[in-house]
């Protein structure tokens, strides 16, 4: 009798273009693009196995899932589990790991060129006519600037931070970074030093940390105070590393030039978020991890984690 799998918000890693077929070769396979809060436990109820995203599975959750023997997670992040009661329970958990590196480094850039060549602002300028009633061949409504003349700050040195550090490097920048666990050895054109240090040199600062008690809210108005007038802050880490009322002031007094994110602190956003009005504010759609290529990469992992758990051999497991 085959085990029984249910995939509880499936659409937002495959929205059609790849296949869950290769796990009904193991599995009664039931699929849910979304699940509600108040859905979760009559879907999952007779599951061995669930794979879910941002779906959480709480204690008092855990407690009617009688069958549930093993969960995998479509991400690399699961604060949304209580990983307490599921290790009690001998569930193990398992993610995806380095996945995405690529693909958020790339959109760290995508802001960070955004930031200096302003290519949104001057394309709605050009369609608005202004290039048309230019009396010059060329027009500047904003200051540029080469990023090999800037700093770039790296908060947080795991496989991505490092990542963006060898990709600004490639650009010409000066790079610097903070991690709690201090100098790594490898990178020669990293400067490691202090967070205050950091803030006060840095003209683009860029967020690779993971959400926890130390991080939440970490950037706040004290923080934002220590950093140079103008520079610009880029977060593809978490929406709750910031408190978002905080930056919106500082792009409304100019203290901050460019805020870029692909995350807000609830996703989707409330429509009173003061991000969603501030000026130059970028903000995507928790999209980083979201190429095709990095699907793939995704589901391959997946696979993995799934194929050990069935061999008895659980990997990549956080609980």
């Amino acid at each position: 009798m085959k085990l029984t799998c249910v995939i509880l918000d499936a659409h937002a890693a495959n929205p059609g273009d790849l296949s869950w077929d290769w796990l009904k070769k193991d599995f009664d396979l039931t699929v849910y693009p979304r699940t509600s809060p108040d859905e979760i436990v009559g879907r999952a109820k007779d599951a061995d196995v669930l794979i879910l995203n941002k779906v959480p599975v709480t204690r008092e959750t855990l407690a009617q899932l009688p069958r549930l023997k093993f969960i995998a997670t479509l991400a690399t992040g699961y604060n949304q589990l209580d990983c307490d009661a599921l290790r009690e329970r001998g569930v193990p958990v398992s993610n995806i790991p380095s996945y995405s590196t690529d693909g958020v480094a790339q959109a760290v850039f995508s802001f960070l060129l955004e930031s200096v060549n302003r290519v949104a602002e001057y394309t709605s300028s050009v369609r608005a006519g202004d290039w048309v009633n230019s009396a010059d061949f060329c027009y500047m409504k904003t200051p540029l600037h080469e990023l090999r003349a800037l700093t770039l700050g790296i908060i947080g040195f795991g496989k991505i931070g490092a990542r963006v550090a060898e990709i600004a490097s490639a650009f010409g920048m000066r790079v610097m970074a903070y991690t709690p666990s201090g100098k790594k050895d490898g990178y020669p054109a990293v400067t490691f030093t202090t967070l205050d240090d950091l803030l006060a040199q840095a003209d683009v600062v860029t967020l690779h940390c993971p959400l926890t008690s130390k991080t939440a809210g970490m950037v706040n108005a004290e923080f934002l105070s220590k950093m140079k007038n103008g520079a610009a802050l880029i977060n593809t880490a978490r929406g709750g590393a910031i408190v978002e009322a905080d930056v919106a002031a500082a792009l409304q007094s100019g203290k901050l030039a460019f805020y870029g994110s692909d995350v807000l602190s609830s996703e989707p956003p409330k429509a009173d978020n003061p991000l969603l009005t501030a000026p130059n504010c970028y903000l995507t759609p928790h999209i980083a991890w979201a190429a095709y290529e990095t699907r793939v990469r995704l589901m391959e992992i997946l696979q993995g984690n799934v194929e050990a758990y069935l061999a008895g051999k659980p990997i990549n497991v956080v609980n």
